[in-house]
């Protein structure tokens, strides 16, 4: 029961950032990337504060400087920053079909973190999710483009806050999880807006699309942070490749995007090695409860 509550809150995450980044893509394309993260941050922190303190929950916690909240807070800068540049800078389908690779290496993750039990199938099936990820990015071919090795690094990120996620303290509730991951993007935004030193311009077509980015943002975090704490890691993981579905057709209908065949191929390995890895998850989990 877990496993399933954790997928179907995985599901309704990997949506709500699919528009989320639809959004902050459109948005980017008239207004400084530093201001958008930074705005995005303090808009979700907001939101997250107001509901923290709505369920009388403590918005400071001592919990707060523990190890895995300290290192989530890394992770959670890493992800969003390079994913950020990733979907600015190249198509979001491309992007978040590399972004498809983070499940796998968060079973990765779970296997040396926790000790959840990975057998030669599906170390395979990793291997066969990172050949798709080499056929998007075509590394040494004329078609590679540099700006998507950061889509590379941001899955290093998510998969290093899922895990940090799982391992926070167990008295740190979502919503307060959810202020400290949104505010971690504020000073990055700024140091980005320093760092670029571009004017503070925002029309209001960017501001009503940086709001939406904040309320979906805020969905998905919370439901992010539901699955990631429901049940098993490589068992609720692979339903992020979900995420891809919902940015192709939002690639293809919002910016006219054309995926090319070999990222269409790449895309399916991916896909198909977080599914397969679905299913001998289910299977090992079945045999040991038999």
């Amino acid at each position: 029961m877990n496993n399933t509550r954790g997928s179907l809150f995985m599901v309704a995450a990997m949506a709500a950032f699919s528009i989320e980044d639809m959004l902050i893509k459109a948005a980017a394309e008239t207004t400084s990337l530093g201001l958008i993260l930074a705005l995005f941050g303090l808009g979700g922190m907001l939101i997250f504060i107001l509901l923290t303190y709505r369920q009388g929950q403590r918005v400071i916690h001592p919990a707060i400087l523990s190890k895995a909240v300290l290192m989530r807070a890394v992770c959670e800068i890493v992800g969003r920053f390079c994913f950020a540049l990733a979907i600015t800078l190249t198509p979001l389908s491309s992007a978040s079909a590399i972004l498809q690779a983070t499940p796998l290496i968060a079973m990765i993750g779970a296997a040396l973190l926790f000790g959840e039990q990975v057998g030669v199938k599906r170390w395979l099936a990793v291997l066969v999710g990172f050949i798709g990820v080499l056929m998007i990015i075509r590394p040494g071919l004329a078609g590679f483009e540099t700006a998507s090795l950061f889509a590379v690094v941001s899955t290093l990120g998510f998969a290093g806050r899922d895990l940090a996620t799982r391992a926070a303290p167990p008295v740190l509730s979502n919503l307060q999880l959810g202020v400290y991951g949104f505010f971690v993007l504020i000073p990055t935004g700024l140091v980005m807006l320093i760092y670029q030193n571009e004017p503070l311009q925002i029309n209001g077509t960017a501001t009503i699309q940086i709001l939406g980015a904040i309320v979906f943002g805020v969905m998905a975090y919370n439901a992010l942070t539901i699955a990631m704490r429901a049940g098993d890691v490589s068992v609720i993981a692979p339903f992020r490749y979900t995420r891809l579905l919902f940015a192709l057709a939002l690639g293809i209908f919002v910016f006219g995007e054309s995926p090319d065949l070999l990222t269409l191929l790449g895309s399916l390995l991916i896909v198909a090695s977080g599914a397969y890895t679905l299913m001998q998850t289910r299977s090992v989990l079945k045999t040991n409860t038999a």
